[in-house]
C-alpha cells in the first residue's frame, strides 16, 4: 500500500493535527509564506524541541506557517551506510513527536542517491523557495546540507537575500552540565545502558516499537514469568544488554509497568547471535501475540548474567520485579509516556 502524499498527524498536546506532505512535488506553499527548519530530527530530543519552540514563536509573531523539512530515513544510511547510526525514532514516532511540538506542517523528503547529490543551491530553490515559499529559516549554527555538506548558515543567508527569506542560526541547546544535547550523545548513553541519562536529554524515556512474536515458551511454563517477546526492526537504537524497568504500551493505549530483559539468555544458551527483548508485564494476564507494542526504558536494574540453576534465576527475577515496581511507581495515565 502506498503512502498518501498529504495527510494529517495528531500529537497529544499540540494545537491540532499537523499536515504531513510526502515530497515537494505534492507541496503547495502556504498562502502567507512559511517559517522553516530543516534536519534529520532523529529523536526529537530537548535540543530539537527548543529549536522547534523558537520556530513556532517566530512563525506566530510573523503570521507564518511553521514547517519542518525532514527525511524518510537517516541521510547517513545513503551517504555512509557502513557507519550509519541506529535511529532513535522511526518515521511514525518522529511524526508523532513533531506533531506534539505544535508544528503546522511536516514535509517528508525521500533521501536517496539523487537527493544526496543535490547541491545546496538546488535544495534551496526546490524546497524552500518553490515548495514552501519560505520567509524565515531557523536552523542550528552548525547546520550543513546539500552535496558534500557545502550548504551552511552563510550560504542560506546569501540565498535568502536573493529569494526573500531571513535566516536565524541558533546555538546548540546545553544540558545542566553545559554539554550539547545531541542524538549522537543520546545513542552513546543508550549503548552504555544509561537509559535514565538518555531520557533526561530526550525529555522522555527512550521507546522502541515492535510486534509481539512467539519465543521458546520458557518464561511462563518453566519460570513462572510469561514474557512478551518484542521483535524490534533492525536499525533501531537499543539500550545496552541488561535488565530494565520499563513502561509497556499496548495497541489499545493501555500502559503497564514491566520488567524487561534485553540480552542473550546465557543461563539457557551458550551463545546467541543477537539479543532478544523479553518483557514481563506486572499484574497482567492475557494474550499479547501479534500485537503492536511500545516499550519505554526507564531505569537500568542490573547487568545480564548466567545463573547456575533455574531456581537461582527465578529468585533473581522475583527481585527484579520488586525493583522494577519500586523504580516505576504508579502507572502513568494513558496514552503513555511517549505521547505528550
Amino acid at each position: 500500500m502506498t503512502t498518501p502524499p498529504i495527510r494529517s498527524q495528531t500529537g497529544t498536546g499540540n494545537l491540532g493535527p499537523v499536515e504531513v506532505v510526502d515530497g515537494p512535488e505534492h507541496c503547495t506553499a502556504p498562502a502567507g509564506g512559511s517559517a522553516v527548519t530543516i534536519g534529520a530530527y532523529d529523536g526529537v530530543h530537548l535540543g530539537h524541541r527548543s529549536l522547534l519552540g523558537e520556530l513556532r514563536r517566530r512563525a506566530d509573531a510573523l503570521h507564518l506557517a511553521s514547517v519542518v523539512v525532514t527525511f524518510d530515513r537517516h541521510p547517513a544510511t545513503v551517504v555512509r551506510p557502513e557507519s550509519a547510526p541506529p535511529i532513535l525514532t522511526d518515521r511514525e514516532q518522529k511524526l508523532e513527536l513533531l506533531a506534539a511540538a505544535g508544528i503546522d506542517r511536516t514535509l517528508m523528503l525521500r533521501f536517496d542517491e539523487e537527493r544526496a547529490h543535490e547541491t545546496a543551491e538546488e535544495f534551496v530553490r526546490e524546497v524552500l523557495v518553490h515548495a514552501l515559499g519560505a520567509r524565515l529559516v531557523v536552523v542550528g549554527q552548525d547546520f550543513h546540507f546539500g552535496h558534500g555538506r557545502a550548504g551552511n548558515v552563510g550560504l542560506l543567508t546569501a540565498m535568502g537575500s536573493r529569494h526573500g527569506f531571513d535566516v536565524v542560526g541558533l546555538s546548540l541547546e546545553l544540558d545542566a552540565s553545559r554539554h550539547a544535547v545531541s542524538s549522537t550523545r543520546i545513542r552513546a548513553l543508550l549503548a552504555a545502558g544509561e537509559v535514565a541519562a538518555a531520557a533526561a536529554l530526550l525529555g522522555r524515556p527512550h521507546q522502541v516499537r515492535g510486534v509481539v512474536v512467539h519465543g521458546d515458551g520458557r518464561g511462563g511454563a518453566d519460570l513462572g514469568f510469561p514474557t512478551a517477546n518484542v521483535d524490534v526492526p533492525g536499525g533501531v537504537a537499543m539500550p545496552g544488554e541488561g535488565i530494565y524497568a520499563c513502561w509497556y504500551e499496548r495497541s489499545d493505549g493501555s500502559v503497564h509497568a514491566a520488567a524487561a530483559s534485553l540480552g542473550r539468555r546465557p543461563t539457557f544458551h551458550a551463545s546467541a547471535a543477537a539479543p532478544v527483548l523479553e518483557v514481563f508485564l506486572l499484574d497482567f494476564t492475557g494474550d499479547l501475540y501479534g500485537e503492536a507494542a511500545r516499550v519505554s526504558f526507564v531505569t537500568h536494574l542490573r547487568d545480564e548474567r548466567r545463573f547456575e540453576s533455574t531456581t537461582a534465576l527465578v529468585r533473581q527475577m522475583t527481585d527484579d520485579v520488586v525493583a522494577a515496581r519500586a523504580a516505576l511507581g504508579p502507572s502513568p495515565t494513558s496514552p503513555g509516556p511517549d505521547r505528550h
